[in-house]
């Protein structure tokens, strides 16, 4: 069982991550108004000017989309941690259902998996 004291620690660490990551999603995605937890890139839009220019957006997008998803997927383990968290249900290994070892969630807290079930 973890202690209290371990547990606010890797909480504050979950919700400081969580709040890192959104910043970093917030300067190039808005949040999507249908989906919960899911980010919108924007696609550029174009006035038929510069083709270069604009096959320069068009790369970035493609680049931001790919950035954005792994950053969406990270967030969406964090926020699931935060609830299990909730839940009392956190710490514990979503496959063998046994503890995750401390010194693995010290590591990444977000972890759902203990070290063995991870390969």
């Amino acid at each position: 069982m973890m202690n209290k004291k371990l547990k606010e620690k890797l909480k504050i660490k979950l919700e400081e991550e969580k709040r890192r990551l959104e910043r970093q999603l917030g300067a190039f995605a808005k949040r999507s108004k249908k989906v919960k937890g899911d980010w919108i890139t924007s696609y550029p839009e174009f006035d038929g000017g510069n083709l270069e220019e604009e096959a320069d957006e068009v790369e970035e997008y493609g680049n931001l989309l790919s950035v954005g998803y792994t950053l969406e997927l990270e967030l969406k383990k964090i926020s699931e941690s935060l609830e299990k968290m909730k839940k009392g249900r956190y710490g514990i290994c979503e496959k063998c259902k046994k503890p995750i070892s401390q010194a693995r969630l010290k590591a990444y807290p977000q972890a759902a998996f203990c070290k063995k079930c991870q390969k």
